[in-house]
């Protein structure tokens, strides 16, 4: 209990001491803390821009699924680990099939669902005498909700039974809704796609514009596979038609399923052991794992920007150091002729040093919070609790090493010629 209180008093005491060193000398103190405060400012605003921009661009791109895997004919990224051979052989590949869909339906053990769905841009919708152009339409089969996780404002999604029968009924999306029915329901109306007709049977949630200035979900209409057959002509050299697969989250990377989906593929397209697949297996953390990349560069790029104001900022913390020693030599005299340990004495001067790191990381902190309240129209700053911490324990450690030398040199002094200075 008599150390704890001796470490309470010591801190106390160091705290005294650290805002009389602000107080005697403002002017010198507020220049020293200064370098602290802008390498703080530099590393955590950058951290909390770069976390806060990921962060929209991954919620943005949702659209094409979490954990999920595409069988298409182009991968996503033309690499060595793609086979790197010329766009006309990818071309050349044979179209997904629908009893390619089916098998996989069947025999896939390590997929939570399975969807077979076509796209298609540059659509107009009409009803009555309004209409809506750039729409991208959608056909899938009933279980494409669990791959795209759609939230459905209005209505309901299609059955199984109505995908089967190539229904005419489709889910639209909120902007379409806007523009085509302005006020009123949508559900049970008819809308006109190339002239034929289909019945609304759902609304999907607004999303509103991402950041790359457009909104997938809020012009995007959906409906069975079988119904978009009927538009456009699915298949070699026209509409390609794709199988998407959501895997379990216990899968890391997939890597079960995308063995089982080759294995299973291969064989039903009867591919020899030694020939190369015709088929490319996409998943959508390739975009994450490339997102993360980039803004680990921009985290490196902004931690090596603020690393140079840090270190000017630590040589003025330790000048104050060396200055406060100086000027309190006899104290430091008295108390260690008066029984005072070296180590109180050397955590004195830490404490006090940590201490005004803190001040200056705090300002630096508080000036990343007030940018995060300036409303921002593509995407809101938000400084998280571990930007929080990790600015915190950067002053620390600033202060804690631009005082060690300072607090050595004090800790050594003999108290009889200390007092005599």
């Amino acid at each position: 209990m008599r150390r704890f209180f001796l470490f309470i008093r010591l801190i106390l005491e160091s705290l005294r001491f650290a805002l009389q060193a602000l107080q005697s000398n403002l002017l010198r103190t507020t220049l020293s803390l200064l370098g602290v405060s802008i390498g703080i400012f530099a590393i955590v605003g950058v951290f909390t821009i770069v976390d806060s921009l990921e962060r929209k661009i991954r919620n943005d791109m949702a659209f094409i699924g979490d954990n999920v895997m595409y069988i298409q004919k182009f991968p996503w990224s033309f690499g060595p680990g793609n086979g790197d051979f010329p766009f006309w052989k990818y071309a050349a590949r044979p179209s997904n099939t629908e009893s390619e869909f089916r098998f996989l339906e069947e025999n896939l053990q390590n997929a939570k669902a399975v969807s077979f769905l076509a796209q298609r841009g540059r659509n107009t919708a009409k009803y009555q005498n309004k209409s809506i152009e750039g729409v991208f339409l959608t056909g899938a089969s009933f279980q494409y909700p669990q791959i795209q996780e759609l939230e459905i404002n209005e209505g309901r999604f299609f059955t199984s039974q109505e995908s089967i029968k190539k229904q005419n009924v489709v889910i639209i999306g909120a902007e379409i809704e806007e523009a085509l029915f302005s006020g009123i329901s949508a559900l049970g109306k008819t809308i006109k796609i190339k002239g034929k007709p289909f019945i609304v049977i759902g609304v999907m949630k607004k999303e509103g514009t991402n950041f790359f200035g457009f909104s997938p979900r809020d012009t995007q209409i959906i409906m069975p596979y079988g119904a978009f057959g009927t538009l456009y002509r699915i298949g070699y050299q026209a509409v390609e038609p794709t199988i998407a697969l959501k895997g379990f989250e216990d899968d890391e990377g997939l890597t079960a399923l995308e063995g089982e989906v080759t294995g299973l593929m291969r064989a039903k397209r009867s591919i020899k052991p030694k020939e190369e697949s015709d088929f490319a297996l996409n998943r959508t953390e390739a975009f994450a794992d490339a997102i993360s990349s980039l803004f680990s560069i921009l985290n490196l790029a902004g931690s090596f920007i603020g690393s140079f104001s840090i270190l000017v900022g630590g040589f003025g913390i330790a000048n104050i150091m060396f200055v406060s020693v100086k000027e309190r030599t006899g104290l430091i005299g008295i108390q260690k002729s008066l029984g005072a340990k070296n180590y109180f004495i050397l955590s004195q001067f830490l404490f006090e040093s940590i201490f005004l790191s803190l001040i200056g990381g705090g300002v630096g902190l508080f000036l990343v919070y007030l940018i995060s309240l300036i409303p921002i129209e593509s995407f809101d700053i938000v400084l998280s609790i571990s930007n929080l911490m990790t600015g915190l324990v950067i002053s620390s450690t600033i202060g804690l090493l631009s005082g060690v030398i300072p607090a050595y040199l004090a800790a050594r002094m003999d108290p009889v010629e200390a007092i005599r200075a």
